[in-house]
């Protein structure tokens, strides 16, 4: 059995592979029994009790009588549009302000997020442009512009994100160059960086992040502070932050030491 995990840190790497993996189980099979679990892993039932529960706070799952199933799809679109809801003025102000760091002519790729599709609203004046994307919401909003050719990246709908996932946004992005990335984000600190939940969706933010020369995130304040099981990106491989005033003073300090540009808006 592994060791108590009390005895090694609330945090540990060990609890975050663990839970990642739990959180994959339940997407494949969309029931997993507590005790099979234990089983599979060597812990308690009471520690995979704790994991399905941190497991629900974060919404990859919901807890049942002695297990927990998958969310429906519905329930992931419903969760969509509500973040899309959340700090809808910060989201438009970062949408703002990445816009000025496009120039025409560019070629831009825009990942998928309630953020990121804030700046094609100020894109007007900046076309013509290349947009690659694996954003349904962004393909929506950029139909509003002339002059602007947009490259959707094929791949399995993810309706969490309201965007594709998966080997073939990434076989894509591979042939790739793009100028800038607009990075979104679940959540951020400045110690482990981009994380995220659920490792396909880390795997093609790497892919983006690969396809890029140069990476702007967008990320309000109330994504830091947070920690996903899965790290996606250090902030050193980050060119420019773009977030809203009310991000902690010790996060800005540590950004700022870091040699890590910062725009608060």
């Amino acid at each position: 059995m592994q060791p108590d995990e009390s005895t090694i840190g609330e945090r540990s790497p060990l609890m975050l592979d663990r839970r990642t993996r739990i959180a994959e189980l339940v997407r494949q099979r969309g029931s997993v029994r507590v005790n099979e679990l234990a089983d599979i892993f060597g812990v308690t039932p009471v520690t995979i009790r704790n994991d399905l529960a941190a497991l629900e706070r974060e919404g990859v799952l919901v807890r049942d009588h002695g297990g927990a199933v998958a969310l429906p799809a519905t329930s992931a679109l419903i969760a969509f549009e509500q973040r899309a809801s959340i700090r809808l003025e910060a989201k438009a102000r970062i949408g703002a302000a990445a816009a000025q760091f496009v120039q025409p002519g560019d070629t831009i790729l825009l990942d998928a997020g309630t953020t990121v599709v804030e700046m094609v609203k100020h894109l007007r004046q900046r076309t013509p442009l290349t947009v690659v994307t694996n954003a349904l919401n962004v393909v929506i909003e950029l139909r509003h512009l002339n002059d602007v050719q947009v490259w959707m990246l094929g791949g399995t709908v993810n309706y969490a994100t309201f965007g594709t996932l998966g080997p073939l946004v990434e076989q894509s992005l591979g042939d790739l160059v793009v100028e800038k990335l607009f990075l979104a984000a679940e959540s951020v600190d400045s110690t482990y960086g981009v994380t995220d939940s659920t490792s396909e969706i880390a795997h093609t933010k790497r892919a983006l992040a690969r396809a890029a020369r140069r990476i702007i995130l967008l990320a309000d304040s109330s994504k830091w502070q947070r920690r996903g099981f899965i790290k996606v990106l250090p902030l050193e491989a980050i060119e420019t932050i773009i977030t809203d005033t009310d991000l902690p003073e010790t996060e800005l300090r540590r950004l700022e030491m870091a040699g890590v540009r910062v725009v608060l808006v």
